[in-house]
């Protein structure tokens, strides 16, 4: 009698339990919550670097309609993001592109170990498109740091707010919790346009990220 007891009483804790801390039942509700970036329609200049990259790597660049422009923001998703993020970032050696390439900008996919801010942004968006993440919802961006340097950095647009994988920092952050000033990034129904995130971009040079 006292084991059947028992097993009522452990039954009634996991309901309680599941009852009190929803959260615990759903994986997909413990990834935190971000802000959407705003919509922008305003056309931003391409950044330098940009065209000559998808004319060698065009199948980075296309722009599949068909595929979602915001993706679910799965339990295993965001530990798939945290693991590229790092992995990465570990990989890659900063170097930037004049002493790397002798010129100011080239994007790139590295095969070498070594590149700066839009290389790793780029090989992070290879590696999650190769596992299967919506290109359109992976979006090259471009920002302004707090000491005003240009930098790269790749966003993920998903259903709990948009998110960005970054060389200059190990986690995965909401793109509302840095202290960056947004300036353009890719638009997910056009692969040869950048949409502005700041006023005062489309009428502006096109910005050169010159932070590693």
């Amino acid at each position: 009698m006292r084991g059947r007891w028992i097993l009522i009483f452990l039954a009634g804790f996991a309901v309680g339990f599941a009852w009190a801390f929803p959260m615990a039942a759903n994986a997909a509700e413990l990834v935190p919550l971000a802000n959407r970036m705003p919509a922008s329609h305003a056309s931003a200049p391409l950044p330098a670097g940009f065209v000559s990259f998808c004319m060698r790597f065009a199948g980075q660049c296309e722009t599949d309609k068909s595929k979602p422009a915001r993706v679910a923001l799965t339990a295993e998703l965001w530990e798939q993001l945290d693991q590229v993020n790092q992995d990465v970032n570990r990989a890659i050696a900063p170097e930037d592109d004049l002493a790397h390439y002798g010129r100011a900008e080239y994007w790139t996919i590295p095969t070498d170990g070594k590149g700066d801010c839009e290389d790793y942004a780029l090989t992070k968006r290879e590696k999650l498109i190769a596992a299967g993440v919506s290109p359109r919802a992976l979006r090259i961006a471009l920002v302004r740091t707090s000491r005003g340097e240009g930098h790269a950095v790749l966003t993920v647009a998903t259903d709990h707010g948009d998110y960005v994988l970054d060389n200059l920092a190990a986690n995965v952050r909401s793109w509302d919790n840095t202290d960056y000033r947004w300036i353009e990034r890719q638009d997910p129904d056009n692969e040869w346009a950048w949409v502005s995130l700041a006023p005062a971009a489309p009428t502006q040079a096109p910005l050169v990220a010159s932070h590693g």
